[in-house]
């Protein structure tokens, strides 16, 4: 018996999430008496090689057994030719189960396409909140939560965040599975040549920044703000590496007339390896990227959010994250508070990766959670 597991991405983060699956459905095939046939759909939303190829490549997943090719656009236009498409690749390949990752258009316009189509939905990284619906990111989480058939939540916080919308029948803790892919490649990480140096940059001496939610892109006023505290956290003798994420560099390309510091190094995207050494090297980081605050508390590096909330709250009730917003000052406090805590030495945020995020093994979970599922289903024991 074969069962054809079907899982959607197209985002720099959903490649992080499914590689620790696609190793899980490995393990499986090797030993297992049924097997899982694993088709990977990329919708094309990250296209540019260093926001995807690269990660295939770092991450070792398959090559995608189809790309739609949607690549950029306004939500309204790329949900749409999503959707359209991915009904085709539906009706063709008739997959028992669809997989959502996260909170991408990619994701709204899988489980938009599979739950008209009466193919069962599972949603990797449910019941995630910031409770702001100002974000396109809050939109798709809440509607494929309320769509899917299957919510695989990442926290006892995204647990409780379903109960309150009456979906908890749908729900299992599994925690979260970029704890998989942070432990699959830290020993990798910490024995590679590392980016910063290759920048000059040595080890503890500098902070790494990434901007790119439409919030703050998007608002020049927001953007100017940020700018400013960059410029200030240089002037204070902080060298900042900052990747520039392609809507970032446009919008400072049309909206903001921008001289970085000296000590600002702007270089293009780089792969998740070396993301990852860039964070672990680092004093601190400054984001608005939900991923890569987890990441930097995954690898016990201080965070600077700079977002008015997060949803990850388990980084700040633990300890690890500051939500600074974009006003400077608040920001080079933020960061001048870290660096008067962590004189020396490094924090330990281990136990509270323990116990809000899982131990290392949620995609096995996950494996296991979708095969269960479709086998009550088969016997009319879920619907």
């Amino acid at each position: 018996m074969i069962t054809k597991i079907l899982s959607v991405v197209g985002a720099r983060p959903q490649f992080v999430k499914i590689a620790p699956l696609c190793r899980a459905v490995e393990r499986h095939n090797a030993s297992a008496a049924s097997l899982v046939d694993h088709v990977i759909v990329h919708t094309g939303q990250h296209y540019d090689a260093g926001m995807s190829d690269v990660f295939f490549k770092d991450l070792d997943i398959p090559n995608a057994n189809l790309n739609l090719s949607v690549r950029s656009g306004r939500h309204g236009d790329q949900t749409a030719q999503m959707l359209h498409r991915l009904e085709e690749v539906l009706l063709t390949l008739r997959p028992d189960l669809v997989v959502t990752y996260g909170d991408t258009n990619s994701t709204l316009a899988a489980a938009l396409a599979a739950a008209k189509l009466h193919v069962p939905v599972a949603h990797v990284e449910a019941g995630v909140r910031s409770f702001n619906r100002r974000m396109p990111e809050e939109i798709n989480r809440v509607v494929t939560d309320h769509i899917s058939d299957l919510l695989l939540a990442p926290t006892p916080t995204a647990v409780a965040n379903l109960d309150k919308e009456g979906r908890a029948d749908h729900v299992v803790l599994t925690g979260d599975i970029m704890v998989d892919a942070v432990r699959d490649h830290r020993a990798a990480v910490a024995s590679r040549a590392t980016v910063g140096r290759r920048l000059g940059l040595e080890p503890g001496t500098y902070g790494v920044v990434t901007i790119h939610r439409a919030e703050n892109t998007d608002e020049p006023a927001r953007l100017t703000k940020l700018i400013q505290a960059l410029d200030a956290l240089a002037e204070r003798g902080l060298p900042l590496v900052f990747p520039i994420h392609p809507r970032t560099a446009d919008r400072m390309r049309r909206s903001v007339a921008w001289t970085s510091h000296p000590r600002i190094r702007i270089i293009d995207p780089v792969g998740y390896l070396d993301m990852l050494s860039l964070v672990l090297n680092a004093t601190v980081v400054l984001t608005d990227s939900g991923g890569l605050q987890k990441e930097a508390f995954f690898l016990e590096r201080p965070c600077v959010t700079l977002r008015d909330e997060t949803e990850w709250v388990e980084t700040v009730q633990w300890g690890g994250n500051v939500l600074a917003g974009v006003e400077p000052d608040a920001i080079v406090r933020a960061v001048l508070g870290w660096q008067e805590r962590w004189t020396t030495g490094r924090p330990d945020f281990s136990a509270a990766v323990r116990t809000a995020f899982g131990d290392g093994r949620t995609a096995e979970r996950i494996l296991a959670e979708l095969l269960g599922f479709l086998s009550r289903r088969a016997l009319g024991r879920d619907s």
